[in-house]
């Protein structure tokens, strides 16, 4: 994978790898670290969600039908990666939904 800042310990639900390596080149993002992969009982078509700041980041889930992942995105800027990234999800041409 080379110089990717995203870490492919685990696998990642429909649509989570083409969403990462859309973001992975901005500025503002160290590394991107994808969590193991839960079920859920509502399903949803994809959907990206910034749940919370923290100190070293953004906490993130992404959901696809019945599966859901956690997404901690490393970052020293985590109000503006947030903020750029609903722009990009609003703008974009892609099926996915931000949710907040």
């Amino acid at each position: 994978m080379g110089s990717s800042k995203i870490k492919y310990e685990h696998g990642m639900i429909d649509g989570l790898r083409k969403f990462l390596e859309k973001i992975e080149s901005w500025e503002e993002i160290q590394s991107i670290i994808p969590a193991v992969i839960n079920c859920t009982k509502r399903g949803a078509p994809f959907t990206f969600r910034v749940r919370y700041a923290t100190s070293k980041g953004l906490k993130c889930f992404a959901q696809f039908g019945h599966s859901i992942q956690e997404v901690f995105i490393v970052t020293s800027y985590p109000e503006k990666l947030q903020e750029k990234i609903k722009k990009f999800v609003e703008q974009s041409s892609s099926k996915a939904i931000f949710l907040m």
